[in-house]
């Protein structure tokens, strides 16, 4: 599946946070990562995100798409990000 994950995090956890989810998916903007991902490498992801956050005060939002068929990406301006996935 596609996904989109999208984070507000507090400040002593954006580097730890962004670190985690590079491991899955392509950092594309300031706490914006996409890419595709397995059912279990995201239920993975969930989990080990849920021991870094703090749920009273951290917002971490996942839109799942099952195929990108019907969906477009455009930029405008400054292309921030890469699109490797780092492991």
């Amino acid at each position: 599946m596609f996904v989109i994950l999208v984070y507000d995090v507090g400040q002593k956890r954006v580097a730890k946070v962004l670190k985690k989810c590079r491991q899955y998916l392509n950092w594309v903007q300031n706490s914006v990562l996409e890419g595709e991902i397995s059912d279990a490498n995201l239920k993975k992801l969930k989990m080990e995100l849920e021991r870094i956050i703090r749920k009273d005060e951290d917002s971490v939002i996942f839109y799942s798409l099952r195929t990108t068929k019907y969906s477009s990406r455009e930029i405008m301006g400054l292309k921030k990000g890469g699109d490797e996935n780092i492991i």
